[in-house]
């Protein structure tokens, strides 16, 4: 593969429509009901968080940047020379530039992402920016088992890029078996750059999932609108209201699409009945200590190595390494 082609090279494992179809189906029927929070991530959707991640209120990607963009160095000196790096969720790549200018000399770029067509472009304009290094962009959910594809060159190892928090998003023991999937993608010797939210104030936690602007409301509705989109779906966009608010036993932000009325809907052949405010389940948030997260990773062989914050202790990013 060639960096003039990777883009049109990619590895596409996107997950199909009857996946898709199937997963709606499966959460709708639950209780509570659910729909999987991967499934935001269309085009609209990635490109309505690159908008969230610019708002005031949303500090988690303001502090991120800082810490990396302070940090860089030392992180790319944690990560060592020779790498393959594989950046989980990838999205615009924009905090992966930092390190791909200080590492030393980096086999190659492997971006994950479930939005193909944002991949693709991510993709092409990492390879004209870095030509010295083989971007190859991998099409799927991350949450399941991949295969790294294979580079022009031998690395010496792999090293996973997780910045975002993302890793809040699953529940305890789908973190646990998540950063287990890190630890044997990345082998002996391997290393995770982890983006983490910390617990802190309260009121700050929930602005950031409730800005004034409305567009994590926004964001949150296109998963019903992809829905309609793409599966027959029969949402009213305007009969459903965001809501976010942290639960304190939980330690984790739950945010939902709540039912203004009695209603049903429509999905292919199947039909949902909902009451006046009943609740969707799109996403929680779990936030955690520095010493909590070491704790989860020890579970499965990561440990702790590095770890960087904000000036507020707000966000950090951690160092962990399956060693030899």
């Amino acid at each position: 593969m060639h960096n003039s082609d990777s883009a049109t090279t990619l590895v596409d494992l996107e997950p199909s429509s009857k996946q898709f179809l199937s997963e709606v189906i499966e959460g709708l029927k639950a209780t509570p009901k659910r729909l999987p929070c991967k499934y935001f991530y269309d085009e609209r959707g990635s490109q309505l968080f690159d908008q969230i991640c610019l708002l005031e209120e949303y500090y988690l990607t303001r502090c991120e940047d800082q810490i990396i963009k302070e940090f860089a160095q030392e992180m790319a000196d944690q990560i060592g020379p020779g790498v393959m790096l594989v950046e989980y969720g990838s999205g615009s790549s924009t905090k992966t530039r930092a390190l791909l200018d200080r590492l030393a000399d980096p086999v190659a770029y492997v971006p994950v992402d479930i939005s193909r067509e944002h991949l693709a472009a991510t993709a092409a304009q990492l390879s004209e920016a870095y030509p010295h290094i083989e971007v190859l962009p991998v099409c799927a959910d991350f949450t399941e088992a991949f295969t790294l594809p294979e580079s022009r060159r031998e690395p010496t190892h792999s090293a996973v890029f997780f910045p975002g928090s993302t890793i809040g998003n699953f529940e305890p023991s789908a973190a646990r078996a998540m950063l287990s999937q890190i630890a044997e993608l990345c082998g002996r010797g391997g290393g995770l750059l982890i983006g983490i939210d910390l617990q802190k104030d309260i009121s700050v936690i929930e602005a950031a999932y409730n800005d004034a602007r409305g567009v994590t409301a926004d964001f949150n509705r296109n998963l019903l609108e992809r829905i309609n989109r793409e599966l027959a779906g029969e949402f009213d966009i305007n009969q459903f209201r965001h809501r976010a608010v942290y639960d304190d036993l939980e330690e984790r932000v739950e945010i939902s699409l709540v039912s203004c009325s009695r209603q049903r809907v429509t999905i292919g052949d199947q039909s949902f009945r909902f009451d006046e405010g009943e609740s969707i389940i799109t996403e929680h948030s779990h936030k955690y200590t520095i010493v909590g997260f070491a704790k989860l990773a020890a579970q499965v062989g990561l440990t702790l190595r590095r770890s960087w914050t904000d000036p507020q202790e707000r966000f950090a990013v951690l160092h962990l390494a399956l060693l030899d």
